[in-house]
């Protein structure tokens, strides 16, 4: 059979980025059919994403990059909203894309290569749903969230056409699609605050959703199984549950060298089992310095063992704003590991016992195939409500904090104390779901799997589109 090329369009952020192209590697090795071609913009503050991207199509045959000229930015008052400032973004990109599409097209025609099949969308990137219909191309969008995360973005639209405004902290709790919970404001993404910039770019958004071919979602039904049976209503396209889609290996990571990597693994291997209390908040998460005196305070007079992955806006050194004397006091106990730590492999280590997470869809996804409890502290984007669903809804993770938003209140010494000694010396119970829930996350992917069977599904009616 001739074979299918899929064009992927992922917005070059390292969230997305990571189970984005390890879909991408998924597929092809599913089907000798597909070949791959990956649409690379340059966005000025992701070197790492870059990296990334190079690395992991630079080993795969099937997968071709292609990397885009690079756009003027945008103003930088559009930095008040992330959201808003991507979106308008990607929409400098489109003109890019579509050249570049257009050649593709053309030259596959041309040569009697592989057929252009489809375009396979990022969230932010839902506006090149256009760009496709012009050149007869469906589009499908591949979202690195969940399926509630989806509920959220199908309900949007229409409660704009009742009320068209911005949501408020003081709003009733909602019933969302997708959810067993009235879910409350106060969890609800930072963007649906902000009336100038995220709440228009999520409504843009959310207006497209039903316009593609279909909807993949990085998750797997035996975790959603809620959500994902309230979709099919006769309007929303077929939802594909593909996940978890992974980077068990890990992605490169410029600034740390192998004698750091292995500096934190060989500490790993001296603690006891089920012991450490890991540390890490994401690409983007960081705190100010009072905060940081605080999680240090809290960590210690915790009394567990910690890895703590500390990563701060440009200001002094750790060593001038920890507590006075609190490395010599935690040595051989604790340790700071720089502003990355290798994640994946962290979470693997036998020593590590709990997670304090920003609750990023990537790593809560990390953190149940490895069977590690988390402890909720979200920061940005759809965080809260990640740790709203594993909290409230899925009984999976364990609570600090559920609506904490960055350069929030201060999370003080006593209550980081109490929460780490709760994840590490209680919750029998969710330590045995999330347990369980790893190894359903793991027969999901395997031959026969639920998302093993849904990815078949997506291949067939991706080949068979156009």
């Amino acid at each position: 059979m001739r074979q299918a090329e899929l064009i992927f369009i992922p917005t070059p952020g390292i969230g997305h980025l990571v189970s984005t192209l390890e879909f991408a590697k998924c597929l092809i090795d599913r089907d000798d059919r597909l070949l791959i071609t990956i649409l690379s913009m340059k966005f000025p503050f992701t070197p790492l994403a870059d990296a990334y991207t190079r690395s992991l199509t630079a080993s795969q045959a099937r997968i071709q990059l292609i990397e885009l000229p690079q756009v003027d930015p945008p103003p930088a008052e559009l930095l008040n909203s992330v959201e808003g400032y991507i979106s308008v973004f990607i929409e400098r990109n489109i003109p890019n894309v579509k050249r570049c599409l257009t050649k593709i097209v053309s030259s596959n025609s041309n040569s009697g290569s592989a057929r252009v099949a489809v375009l396979v969308l990022d969230f932010f990137c839902l506006s090149m749903i256009d760009v496709g219909r012009e050149l007869g191309l469906p589009s499908y969008l591949f979202l690195t969230s969940n399926a509630g995360f989806l509920g959220l973005m199908l309900y949007l639209p229409s409660r704009h056409n009742q009320m068209n405004i911005e949501f408020s902290d003081s709003d009733p709790a909602l019933l969302i699609p997708g959810f067993v919970n009235p879910v409350p404001p106060v969890v609800m993404p930072s963007a649906v605050f902000n009336k100038d910039g995220g709440y228009t770019a999520y409504i843009k958004l959310a207006q497209r959703f039903r316009d593609t071919k279909g909807i993949i979602v990085n998750t797997f039904t035996e975790l959603e199984q809620h959500a994902l049976g309230s979709f099919p209503d006769g309007q929303t396209p077929p939802v594909y549950a593909v996940g978890p889609v992974l980077d068990l290996k890990g992605q490169p990571h410029p600034g740390l060298d192998q004698a750091q990597h292995d500096n934190i693994m060989k500490w790993l291997d001296f603690q006891p089992p089920s012991s450490v209390v890991f540390l890490c908040f994401g690409s983007m998460g960081s705190f100010g310095a009072t905060q940081v005196k605080e999680i240090a305070t809290g960590l210690e007079r915790s009394g567990h063992r910690f890895l703590w992955s500390l990563r701060m806006p440009p200001s002094p050194s750790p060593d001038n704003i920890l507590p006075e004397g609190f490395l010599e006091r935690i040595e051989g106990r604790g340790m700071i590991c720089g502003e990355w730590a290798p994640q994946v492999e962290v979470l693997a280590h036998k020593a590590v016992g709990g997670f304090v997470s920003h609750c990023g869809w990537n790593s809560i996804l990390e953190s149940l195939w490895h069977g590690v409890p988390i402890l909720t502290w979200p920061i940005y984007a759809e965080q809260q409500l990640n740790a709203f669903k594993m909290v409230r809804e899925l009984g999976l993770a364990m609570e600090m904090r559920l609506d904490y938003r960055s350069g929030g209140d201060l999370v003080m010494a006593e209550e980081i104390e109490r929460a780490v000694r709760r994840l590490m010396d209680g919750g029998i119970e969710v330590r045995k779901k999330v347990k369980e829930m790893g190894e359903m996350a793991r027969k999901a992917v395997m031959d026969g799997g639920s998302s093993f069977t849904s990815i078949g599904q997506l291949m067939e009616d991706m080949i068979g589109s156009s």
